[in-house]
């Protein structure tokens, strides 16, 4: 093959050079600094009631678990329930036994890319285990959960009571934070927890009433109920927002405007500067090349 294919002017290889080093360097220049961040989402849940509960039939000869929650929702995927009623089959002669009864009762999961939410509200509200159809383990006005958490700030939680509540029958004074033990000669005890929370740096979690429950009415051993009853409770987890690429600083450490500007130089000379040494080196080879097709 002819030599003559691979002669170029070492003047026309030197400007070529140094275009493609003058493109390059912007692009270079636009990523240095460059960082993106990326979003982990959060996560929220709510419940009306949760019940942890053992039911003893007939002198213990039967037990049954008396497990039931009430519009208990989770999110990534933001959801809603606001069902009324909740009811347990087999533990009251094969008729549903209703556990809770409600005007309003309402849990709520939201989450998005900045906050993740959990809610709940219950009002005027009934709330019964087997072995007392006509006296409520507990009766309340109102309560209500809220735990927020957003992304970068301190999570909130926070629970509410609102009115009058009443325990086996008898109206009972409770302490926010506090705990109320209530007994009832010849029904059983209940212990209340009243507005729990809980928060770290990333989650919060709030429970308007935790009861821990012994209920045994006259001793009679037809139904012994014992265990513990949740209500109104909201949980949260932060997104997270990182960024996966520190920021890159130039090389050669920062340019003074100030004595470019002596010089008759700007801010663009380093890497003007740059270009040129590329310039050189690639004129060089050009000339050798060229002295090489010559020979």
């Amino acid at each position: 093959m002819n030599g003559n294919h691979f002669r170029m002017p070492a003047r026309r290889f030197a400007t070529v050079a140094a275009a493609t080093a003058l493109a390059a360097g912007p692009v270079a220049l636009a990523g240095a600094g460059s960082a993106h961040a990326t979003d982990d989402q959060g996560r929220a849940s709510a419940v009306v009631l949760r019940t942890g509960l053992d039911v003893s039939l007939l002198n213990k000869t039967v037990n049954v678990p008396l497990a039931v929650s009430l519009n208990e929702v989770q999110a990534p995927q933001s959801a809603e329930k606001t069902a009324l009623t909740a009811q347990l089959d087999g533990v009251d002669g094969g008729e549903p036994f209703s556990v809770l009864r409600a005007d309003v009762a309402s849990a709520k999961a939201t989450v998005t890319d900045a906050k993740a939410e959990g809610r709940t509200n219950l009002a005027r509200a009934k709330l019964h285990v087997p072995g007392l159809p006509l006296l409520s383990l507990i009766e309340l006005e109102g309560v209500t959960s809220r735990a927020a958490c957003e992304a970068g700030k301190t999570p909130t939680a926070t629970s509410n009571l609102l009115g009058a509540v009443t325990v086996l029958g008898k109206k009972v004074t409770v302490t926010t934070g506090g705990t109320t033990d209530v007994q009832v000669p010849g029904v059983g005890e209940v212990r209340l927890d009243l507005s729990r929370t809980q928060t770290t740096s990333r989650t919060a979690a709030a429970t308007a009433l935790e009861l821990t429950v012994s209920v045994n009415p006259l001793k009679l051993n037809v139904a012994e109920v014992t265990g513990t009853v949740t209500l109104a409770k909201a949980t949260c987890e932060a997104p997270t927002v990182r960024s996966d690429e520190p920021e890159v600083e130039p090389q050669g450490g920062p340019v003074d405007d100030a004595g470019l500007a002596e010089t008759g130089g700007n801010s663009l000379t380093p890497y003007i500067a740059g270009g040129a040494v590329a310039l050189l080196a690639a004129g060089g080879g050009a000339v050798a090349l060229a002295r090489r097709g010559k020979g």
